[in-house]
């Protein structure tokens, strides 16, 4: 964290008061600490346990990992693609039932309504770093965090901790959106049936009630576990390492290593610098699944609108070389 945002920070702080961007509510700071304890750390770890018990005692079969990279790639997508690049920043446009898929998937990702999620992340994005930050792994609050406290507030921490994020602020053109209403009041049922899916398809395919229970563990617990860490690591690992070609208001980083299981979203010191853009990987070379399917999607009329920022608007924001 730089020097300027450390002196800033207090003044932040007021201001986010001033704003009300949160809000106190017994009821669903209770809901918030279940939902993140239990249905995001606790259930998806024992799974990934009883996954691993369960491979050592029986054949890890092709089903088993089809099902879990097809789940993961499904709603890991519903989260890059759909609550981040499309609803959080509104980086393309689409038709009503692409809407409606990409809210569902991301949904089934386990990782909050999409109300929720796209509030957390736009006031991520105005208070990068600084008192407001939800999930900022160099203070919490008016409180300056540690390393190792640091990269645990970030990484899964804040889930269970952090303020309620005032929707009618940050998101109200979702919240004024009927369709999405109804995406983010069935939340439960979509996360439900993420769990279900792979199930049923693995005791189909096997005609057996192992297969059921292995593809409920590989499809579902285990793949959400693997999409959890691997979100998370953006709010952690990519604010604290990495290189910084654009030099953003905040501690964002490009990792490398995170690109691909992230589908793109580790170039994020690229995303902070340029929110709005469909493409993380501004380079031919920097690796973006997300950006391709959104390429995909355009081909076929799918989506529109594309944002994406000119040759010369990178070479102006840039003061170290892509790489």
């Amino acid at each position: 964290m730089n020097t300027t945002q450390r002196s800033n920070a207090s003044q932040v702080s007021d201001l986010t008061r001033q704003q009300n961007i949160t809000f106190d509510s017994a009821r669903l700071k209770t809901q918030q600490r279940i939902h993140a304890l239990i249905l995001m750390i606790i259930i998806p770890t024992l799974g990934s346990i009883a996954a691993a018990i369960l491979a050592v005692q029986t054949r890890v079969s092709t089903i088993d990992i089809s099902l879990l990279l097809g789940m993961y790639l499904l709603t890991s997508l519903g989260i890059t693609l759909g609550y981040h690049r499309y609803f959080a920043h509104r980086s393309f446009q689409t038709n009503t039932t692409c809407k409606v898929i990409l809210g569902i998937l991301g949904s089934m990702s386990c990782q909050g309504p999409l109300i929720y999620w796209v509030s957390s992340h736009r006031r991520h994005h105005r208070y990068s770093d600084v008192a407001g930050d939800p999930h900022s792994p160099y203070i919490d609050r008016n409180r300056y965090l540690g390393w190792w406290q640091g990269l645990y507030h970030s990484h899964m921490g804040w889930t269970y901790t952090h303020e309620l994020t005032n929707s009618f602020l940050f998101a109200k053109d979702l919240v004024l959106d009927k369709t999405i209403a109804i995406v983010n009041k069935y939340y439960y049922l979509w996360v439900l049936l993420g769990l279900l899916i792979p199930a049923v398809l693995e005791g189909i395919i096997t005609m057996s009630l192992m297969g059921v229970l292995k593809g409920f563990l590989w499809g579902g617990l285990l793949r959400l576990f693997l999409v959890h860490h691997s979100s998370w690591t953006i709010g952690s690992i990519a604010h604290i390492y990495g290189n910084a070609p654009f030099a953003n208001d905040d501690s964002s980083k490009n990792n490398f290593w995170l690109a691909l299981p992230t589908l793109g979203e580790g170039w994020h010191n690229n995303h902070h610098a340029f929110p709005n853009s469909a493409f993380h990987g501004l380079k031919w070379w920097q690796f973006d699944i997300t950006g391709w399917v959104v390429h995909i999607l355009q081909l076929f009329n799918l989506v529109w609108d594309v944002k994406r920022p000119s040759l010369s608007a990178i070479e102006a924001k840039m003061t170290q070389p892509l790489f």
